[in-house]
């Protein structure tokens, strides 16, 4: 990829491996649209959280976005949290303000927007396939909505399933399955969630966040059994919106 050059409004996203990223492609055409030629927009790839510390010595950052794996570790080198970012317990939008850096989290209102228009009365309870930071901002949205999540991951906690505790009652009881793993991220994309995908019926909704490739293993699965799908493209752009429109808060 050509090297961004680096302008005097500076914005870019805070992750690790991500050169396949949505963003930078979404805010750089973004800012040409918008005639900000003074305006640039990088990735800021790290392989681990201490070497944010490099990246905030750099000058003329406005605004950053932040993915995996440190939408959490991201915190501790905050100034101050939005109530709702604190509720959730995970930022992807950081601000730079004059009285320091404010974590924002807009991946709950990108959810949010994206899902209602395929919620029917029936998605009363839900599955959240994974337990990192985008999970946390799901979740928070299922509670807003009033619809029961529960966790689904690899380890034995209480108050969520693992994978192999997954059988027909509760596939058939929660009909609305989210995926917040990378499992099915490109190139990777013969890789799943390990469900049992045979249970999956005509009331569900399978909602996968990741958006590379359109259609993930996990919604073939779910599509091939009459289910409703969608992918997380349209959370990334109402996300993205929520943070330009936070970026440019007074």
């Amino acid at each position: 990829m050509a090297t961004i050059e680096k302008r005097m409004n500076r914005y870019g996203l805070l992750g690790k491996n991500i050169s396949y990223s949505f963003s930078q492609g979404y805010f750089t055409q973004k800012f040409k649209d918008l005639g900000l030629p003074d305006h640039s927009y990088e990735n800021f790839d790290i392989q681990h959280i201490d070497d944010f510390k490099e990246v905030l010595a750099q000058e003329n950052l406005k605004g950053l976005n932040v993915t995996i794996p440190y939408k959490q570790d991201v915190i501790p080198f905050l100034d101050e949290l939005d109530p709702k970012a604190a509720q959730i317990g995970a930022v992807n939008t950081i601000q730079f303000t004059e009285k320091g850096l404010k974590g924002f989290n807009t991946d709950a209102f990108g959810f949010r927007t994206s899902l209602e228009p395929f919620l029917k009365t029936h998605h009363t309870k839900a599955l959240i396939l994974g337990t990192g930071g985008a999970s946390k901002a799901v979740r928070f949205v299922l509670n807003e909505l009033g619809i029961v999540g529960t966790y689904v991951s690899r380890s034995n906690k209480e108050g969520q399933y693992t994978y192999d505790n997954l059988n027909e009652d509760i596939i058939r009881e929660n009909t609305l399955i989210i995926n917040c793993t990378p499992l099915g991220t490109y190139p990777n994309i013969e890789d799943k969630p390990n469900i049992p995908y045979e249970c999956i019926g005509t009331d569900h909704l399978l909602y996968d966040l990741i958006y590379n490739p359109e259609q993930t293993s996990f919604l073939a699965e779910g599509e091939a059994r009459g289910a409703t799908t969608t992918n997380g493209l349209k959370m990334l752009q109402q996300q993205a919106e929520k943070a330009w429109e936070i970026w440019n808060q007074g």
